[in-house]
């Protein structure tokens, strides 16, 4: 009851000070920062820009500044020699918790005008894909709950080494940790949560429940290490220990403590968002499992039941078998490891062992079959999903929700590993229930198509495939069917990001692109021919391509990249950069192991672009925006004084070195290498000589162990040397 009385006391009279006003101020202006120094994610959509980055560099910015603060609060009685009268009026372990309390709640007051002042400003910069949601809970989690953790460990300190100067280099090395050595272990980077990207068209709840883990794991921990503090609280003269040992006398104290470091202890070993697959990029365990002799696969069918508002999946396959060993044997499947498996055999159970190895993200499971001669196992299956513990810092993946998923091979249904396939290879039939914003588009040349309609405004969608896994994507998506080169483009993008598209003109741009391309370079590999779906996922950091369909990565299309003049005059020519990577760059791959050459995809791209924008609307247009841009930029690339001095860029800090360098290199891959080419053009005898030699390398026979197209292949197809393309 005293502590509820001192309360609005010690929290008046910690408003009162201009020391509190002053870091509750910076605090709430530290979210600048991020749009300046701090960028942590490097993703280019505009939540990551404007939202993820200011919300990240408030929450470290105001966790060091209420740290400080709770140092030099808790020391205000010492500093003033005024200790031992507070102490004999009021008990000093009151005074902790009702200190504690107060400059949680100045905590609390800060994130909530942080809120509100950047609430307009982020609007206005992230415009029309700005979500209140989005918004809500990335000041919560990035920058909110930093404040109280630092608050926390600040104190914690204090208590156990009654000194600033001792309290405040534990907290700079407890810090330095979170923001160096633990930067790379998403869940001891306490202060400076891994964010790598947020996505503009669909939504952030994977990562957002990844980060609040963390938190809320931290808080546990710092809560727990607080408590221990607590009962290090000098009383009666005495020292640390012999404070603590009057302390746990009363042994709910302790007690508090303990149990909050076990729980959160606990919570920090069965986290359920990474697996512990095998580190061994080069293990290949489950692919180099024997067969079932006398074994192969007749067909499997599945029902999928995404829970997109936990984030989960439920399953059924159905698997048949023919089996002519006439001998009991083992089935084995990769699973994704966040899924529980059941099996049974004509309605009777059989065991589902899960042997413990997990690689590639996926966890072996074994199954012992009967020796019938036709055998039909059904395996129920489901859980929240694990991603490859590679992949902890990029952190999002795999994201279920009601507007957006994506399930591949593993996480859409068991992966079975150790039988060889008939003679109808692998014919399955998937059936997913979907919300009924959401379109099924399975990612190949099988299309989906509307089974079932039910009651609580589900849909049940049905298509075949046939191979040994599969990937499904799910959304509020829109679809144009777009007629060109000699084929129909199923063009699938976020509705959220509609109206940027249309801007853009994104169904005009894929036109242009697919009719030149295909016109002067040839068909894509991975279009089926008559129809190719070109599918808009989630900020996943690049695409990928198989036979019907291609991924375009959401980054590539966001307001800020389609504002990029370095890929074009106008969005619209930004999106004919990024679909011309369907042929340069998907299409042809690239070697970037040399970062000192300006040759990669961009340089054929942002020709290849130049070409079609000449084709459209004429050479005099081109030749300002493009050209003479490239001259402009290779100009005063040479004029640099890091390029004329490259010694005086290596005595540089790594940061700023790096910054430095992937400027320069943007030049050289950006307008260096396409005035090479332009100049090639030149000298090989033209436009319609250089298409035929783009054609050939496009179409060239590419060697499976090393795939990429080389400068090399590029000089020798021009019948050129390297100084040849000089620009000097």
């Amino acid at each position: 009851m005293k502590t509820l009385r001192l309360f609005p006391l010690e929290l008046g009279r910690l408003l009162r000070s201009r020391l509190t006003w002053l870091v509750v101020l910076l605090t709430v202006l530290s979210p600048a920062a991020g749009l300046i120094l701090y960028k942590p994610a490097y993703a280019d959509t505009m939540l990551s820009m404007y939202l993820a980055n200011p919300a990240l560099a408030g929450g470290v910015a105001g966790g060091i500044l209420f740290a400080l603060l709770t140092i030099f609060e808790l020391d205000r009685a010492r500093r003033s020699r005024t200790d031992m009268l507070t102490d004999a009026a009021v008990s000093p372990h009151a005074m902790a918790l009702v200190r504690l309390l107060a400059l949680l709640t100045a905590a609390v007051l800060a994130t909530g005008l942080a809120m509100l002042v950047w609430l307009p400003i982020s609007m206005g910069l992230i415009g029309a894909v700005f979500t209140g949601v989005d918004y809500v809970l990335a000041y919560l989690l990035f920058m909110g709950l930093a404040l109280p953790l630092a608050i926390l460990a600040a104190g914690a300190a204090y208590q156990f080494t009654q000194r600033t100067d001792l309290s405040a280099v534990l907290l700079a090395a407890f810090a330095g940790l979170s923001l160096t050595v633990w930067a790379d272990d998403w869940q001891l980077c306490w202060l400076n949560p891994c964010v790598w990207a947020m996505s503009d068209d669909f939504t952030n709840f994977r990562l957002f429940r990844t980060v609040a883990w963390m938190r809320l794991t931290w808080l546990g921990i710092l809560a727990g290490v607080w408590g221990v503090s607590y009962l290090c609280i000098r009383r009666y003269g005495k020292g640390l220990l012999g404070s603590l040992g009057r302390s746990v006398r009363r042994v709910w104290r302790p007690a508090i403590a303990l149990a909050l470091l076990v729980c959160s202890g606990t919570a920090y070993a069965a986290q359920p968002f990474y697996d512990n697959s095998n580190p061994d990029l080069t293990a290949m365990t489950l692919y180099e499992l024997d067969y079932a002799e006398g074994v192969t696969f007749l067909d499997r069918t599945v029902q999928v039941f995404p829970d997109t508002e936990a984030g989960a999946v439920e399953g059924r396959a159905v698997y048949r078998f023919q089996n002519t060993s006439g001998k009991e044997w083992t089935a084995c499947f990769g699973v994704d490891p966040g899924y529980d498996l059941t099996a049974s055999v004509g309605g009777e159970a059989v065991p589902a062992v899960r042997t413990g190895y997990e690689e590639s993200n996926m966890a072996l499971w074994e199954i012992a079959l009967p020796a019938d001669g036709e055998v039909e196992l059904t395996l129920e299956y489901g859980g929240f999903p694990k991603d490859w513990n590679l992949s902890s810092t990029v952190q999002g993946d795999p994201e279920i929700s009601g507007i957006y998923l994506c399930l591949e091979n593993q996480r859409l249904f068991p992966y079975l590993l150790n039988v060889l396939p008939g003679d109808e290879d692998y014919p399955t039939t998937v059936e997913v229930t979907l919300p009924g914003a959401m379109l099924a588009i399975p990612f190949g040349t099988s299309e989906a198509e509307v089974v079932a309609e039910h009651r609580d405004g589900t849909r049940t969608w049905r298509y075949a495939s046939n191979s040994t896994g599969g990937i499904l994507y799910a959304g509020d998506y829109v679809r144009q069917d777009i007629q060109a080169g000699g084929m129909t483009i199923e063009f699938y993008y976020g509705r959220k990001h509609q109206a940027v598209m249309e801007a853009a003109g994104a169904a005009d741009a894929v036109r242009a692109v697919v009719d030149y391309c295909t016109e002067h370079y040839g068909a894509l590999s991975f279009g089926t021919g008559d129809t190719l779906k070109l599918i808009q996922s989630r900020v996943a950091g690049g695409g990928y391509a198989v036979d019907g369909a291609s991924l375009l990565n959401e980054e590539d299309f966001t307001t800020a990249n389609l504002d990029d003049t370095g890929k074009g005059a106008i969005p619209g020519e930004v999106f004919i950069h990024e679909l011309v990577h369907q042929w340069w760059g998907l299409g042809n791959m690239f070697d970037t192991a040399d970062e000192t050459s300006p040759w990669s995809s961009e340089g054929l791209t942002v020709y290849t672009t130049y070409r079609i924008v000449k084709e459209l609307y004429g050479e005099d247009y081109a030749q300002k925006y493009y050209v003479d841009q490239w001259r402009q930029e290779v100009d005063d690339y040479f004029l640099n004084f890091y390029v004329r001095r490259p010694e005086y860029l290596e005595k540089l800090p790594e940061a700023e070195r790096l910054n430095i360098a992937g400027s320069l290199s943007g030049v050289r891959h950006y307008s260096e290498m396409p005035l090479k080419i332009l100049k090639a053009e030149q000298l090989v005898g033209g436009e319609a000589a250089m298409d035929q030699i783009l054609h050939d390398l496009f179409n060239r026979e590419v060697d499976p162990a090393y795939p990429y197209l080389t400068y090399q292949d590029f000089l020798d197809a021009c019948h050129l040397t390297e100084e040849e393309l000089d620009l000097g």
